[in-house]
């Protein structure tokens, strides 16, 4: 059987735990949906990820062939490139606890879990 090829930043990706969450916003023109997914967005991950992603926003008119390869039906979708697996979103973005629920992130309540260490 041939063994399976697999890409270095996955490879490496799944050897260590996620130190940042890579996120790309593909949006459709600078329309006030596209601003309000941008600015809800960039909201939850000040709030939540304090500095450890990497967010990247992509027009699908000035980059069509990313939308492409990425499969974009629709906009404005978020996907979560890491940590794996891949998560899409799509909407506005504007529902913050299903935002954080579709990313698998837990929201930073302040108090402590099952071990005595914070729960962020």
């Amino acid at each position: 059987m041939k063994p399976i090829s697999v890409p270095k930043h996955i490879e490496a990706a799944l050897e260590k735990p996620c130190e940042k969450y890579v996120l790309r916003l593909y949006v459709s023109g600078m329309t006030e949906r596209s601003r309000r997914s941008v600015l809800n967005i960039k909201a939850v991950c000040k709030e939540n990820l304090q500095g450890k992603y990497d967010l990247e926003v992509v027009d699908i008119h000035q980059k069509p062939s990313l939308a492409k390869d990425e499969q974009i039906v629709a906009t404005p979708t978020l996907i979560r490139q890491l940590p794996l697996p891949l998560r899409r979103i799509v909407g506005d973005l504007s529902d913050r606890e299903g935002v954080l629920f579709g990313l698998d992130i837990k929201r930073k309540t302040g108090c402590l879990d099952s071990t005595g260490n914070p729960d962020i």
